[in-house]
């Protein structure tokens, strides 16, 4: 089994030989929750792309141990680049839709408020569901032993999605009338990749328009429809091997 991923704000100092500590709500969670012990291996990380391997080296109380550090990896930006602009669907399927993606290699999430969407976030509510989604990747980024964890944005409007399509090297409506399979587009080796997934009662033809005129065609996964939870995921995994990063 790899070892576990835990979290650390600042590994500048990190190198082979150094001791790093760990503490806080992710101590508590490797000391208490984990049990990890002296000699356990473990993995740190700023999930921006640095990670420190070693060994634990020290127990200090409930929530605190110290990493004795042998190796420091620092992994490149991806190539190309993957966004899902993820309309937002009802319930916890939002949740359920970043963490798939994470596990799966999504590079970066953006909320969208589609006109046909359902769940609406205003305020307050607003607020503490975007803080839920960015909870999400974390964790998710953690349990997929991942160093990069992807940004999830926050909530656009179909004019700031349409202006974020125009920017893509490849952009992307899916889209269960879409003409061409998306297994078969041309992507781009490097660049941004811009997917967008609707809610349950589809891209409106206004939104389709806009997009369109942005430069993003609309395509389709395969026979079946999915749920707008699960679409983002599926279509990322396509993408990650289409493109090699998954090789």
């Amino acid at each position: 089994m790899t070892a576990p991923v835990f979290v650390v704000d600042d590994l500048t100092a990190a190198a082979p030989g150094a001791s790093v500590a760990l503490d806080g709500a992710e101590g508590r969670h490797a000391v208490s929750v984990r049990r990890l012990r002296t000699g356990e291996e473990i993995v740190l990380t700023d999930g921006a792309g640095r990670g420190a391997y070693g060994t634990v080296a020290a127990v200090e109380g409930k929530d605190r141990l110290d990493v004795a550090v042998t190796e420091v990896r620092d992994e490149p930006p991806p190539a190309p680049h993957i966004t899902v602009v993820q309309a937002l669907p009802k319930g916890d399927r939002g949740e359920l839709a970043v963490e798939t993606m994470t596990e799966t290699g999504v590079d970066a999430v953006v909320p969208w408020a589609a006109s046909r969407c359902i769940t609406q976030w205003k305020g307050e509510r607003g607020a503490k569901a975007l803080a839920k989604w960015r909870a999400t990747a974390r964790e998710a980024g953690k349990q997929s032993r991942r160093l990069r964890f992807p940004e999830v944005a926050d909530a656009a409007g179909t004019r700031q999605v349409a202006r974020l399509l125009a920017e893509a090297d490849f952009a992307a409506v899916l889209h269960e009338e879409g003409a061409e399979p998306l297994a078969t587009a041309q992507l781009p080796a490097g660049g941004r990749i811009v997917l967008v997934v609707g809610p349950e009662g589809g891209v409106a033809p206004e939104e389709l328009t806009a997009f369109a005129e942005a430069g993003a065609k609309p395509y389709r996964l395969g026979r079946s429809v999915l749920r707008t939870s699960t679409a983002g995921t599926a279509a990322t995994a396509l993408l990650l091997g289409r493109t090699g990063r998954w090789s």
